[in-house]
């Protein structure tokens, strides 16, 4: 059977962040390497910057347009965070190529169920141990989909596993910075450690998270008398998240 793997993401325009992508790219390449391999990105602004410094990334319909009746199975995995806007307009775009294609599959996003939080959970848990007197705060993009209830649900995973010291917000979604800091008050730290919840350490962890206007999480933080540090990693190097991507593509066959 002939089969084309298509790896689908966001994208970004941030080069030191592009390892994120490209590992779990590696990962999946692995994981079926009898397909033959395509990468594409869904965001037109990242495409157009990369472009313009001369790298042509594809999009999605370009991918399945030159896919198009050339394999008998196509399998559509996504980098994406979780089920919301771009996932969405991604399962849009597959549902108008079904017709042209003998079998075309999308794949879920990184915390589709219940099993995937408790395994991100473990996954987070297991790299950053807990330590006296620091908290380490998650800093996801967030959404004003009902996907968004990935957030506070991978707080509570936290939670019950016994990782109280570490919390979850989000930059455009709830529970948001305030909501974190209300939460710091009551800890016993003196110390934050702020991570990127994405899947690449991009735009908003370089400016949002990590910038030093005085609105980013670092400033804020910084200025209500925490010492702190940023981790400028993106969950794709991770291996445990690889796994679970791998995870979703093997669902998918």
């Amino acid at each position: 059977m002939k089969t084309a793997l298509i790896c689908v993401s966001f994208g970004t325009s941030v080069a030191a962040a592009r390892e994120s992508i490209t590992a779990v790219e590696n990962a999946l390449r692995a994981q079926l390497p009898q397909a033959d391999f395509f990468t594409a990105f869904t965001s037109k602004t990242i495409r157009r910057k990369l472009a313009a410094s001369g790298e042509k990334i594809p999009s999605l319909e370009e991918v399945l347009e030159k896919t198009a009746g050339q394999y008998d199975l196509v399998l559509v995995q996504p980098t994406h965070f979780l089920y919301g806007i771009e996932y969405d307009s991604l399962c849009r775009c597959i549902a108008g190529f079904q017709p042209r294609f003998a079998a075309l599959k999308l794949g879920k996003p990184l915390l589709a169920r219940t099993q995937d939080l408790q395994d991100l959970a473990q996954v987070l848990s297991d790299r950053y141990p807990m330590e006296p007197g620091r908290c380490l705060v998650l800093m996801g993009h967030g959404t004003l989909h009902q996907a968004n209830v990935v957030y506070p649900a991978l707080q509570t995973v936290l939670n019950l596993m016994g990782r109280p010291d570490m919390l979850v917000g989000t930059v455009e979604g709830w529970p948001a910075l305030p909501e974190v800091c209300g939460q710091l008050k009551e800890k016993d730290c003196s110390r934050v450690t702020l991570l990127p919840l994405m899947l690449v350490a991009g735009d908003h962890a370089l400016n949002d998270m990590a910038g030093e206007e005085a609105d980013s999480w670092k400033s804020i933080l910084t200025a209500q008398g925490y010492q702190v540090e940023c981790i400028m990693q993106g969950l794709g190097v991770e291996s445990g998240v690889q796994a679970l991507y791998c995870q979703h593509l093997q669902d998918l066959l």
